[in-house]
């Protein structure tokens, strides 16, 4: 009975921890975890520290009239973190399709780098048009976003899913799960940096 009941236990702090991976060979290694976990945190992070105690003046602010806002830059970034990981939910509910990989042509660097580069041609496919986003508030927006970016750590700390072989098409190519989590931590990035400009330009607010 002893036996047992430390048997469950020990399953449950490999759980708690993340180490259960481990178990399965096709689940991601501990690097992996690691390196994708710190990019949700850092964004999380960065995009709280770039808004905080924000004017309405401050958020509103444009340098013309089609460019983004601090707001409108806060609500794509809630928007897209639910609708991305309610797109690798719904992936990871399929079948593998190992078959794609062959299919992939970034690495796990060069995804990272071309979705924090605000320059890059993938934020042609984005719009800065924010009409038929639900939120009613910058603080609503910003609780969602807190709340997917836990659920996506939480995911990445515990699962023993197979990423690597659930391969999807984006607009801007192919990719992995994994690097479809990757994809979800580092979009913020790009935005932070659009956030960062538009504070350090001269004609921005002072409160």
């Amino acid at each position: 009975m002893l036996k047992r009941t430390q048997g469950r236990l020990l399953l449950t702090l490999l759980v708690i921890t993340g180490l259960a991976g481990t178990l399965n060979n096709t689940s991601l290694s501990f690097q992996e975890r690691k390196n994708a976990i710190n990019l949700v945190k850092d964004g999380r992070k960065e995009l709280t520290d770039a808004v905080g105690g924000l004017s309405d003046a401050q958020l509103n602010f444009k340098t013309t009239s089609d460019s983004w806002s601090i707001k409108q830059c806060i609500y794509h970034i809630a928007s897209s973190e639910k609708n991305s990981w309610n797109l690798l939910a719904a992936i990871m509910k399929a079948a593998p399709n190992p078959e794609k990989r062959s299919l992939i042509t970034l690495t796990d660097e060069q995804l990272i780098a071309m979705m924090e580069n605000p320059s890059s041609n993938f934020i042609a496919t984005e719009s800065a048009d924010t009409k038929n986003i639900s939120f009613k508030s910058i603080n609503e927006a910003l609780d969602s976003y807190r709340l997917q970016s836990a659920e996506l750590i939480k995911y990445l700390k515990l699962s023993t899913e197979d990423l690597r072989d659930h391969v999807v098409q984006m607009p801007f190519g192919w990719i992995d799960c994994y690097q479809l989590c990757l994809m979800i931590g580092s979009h913020s990035i790009r935005h932070i940096i659009q956030i960062e400009e538009l504070r350090s330009n001269p004609k921005f607010p002072s409160r």
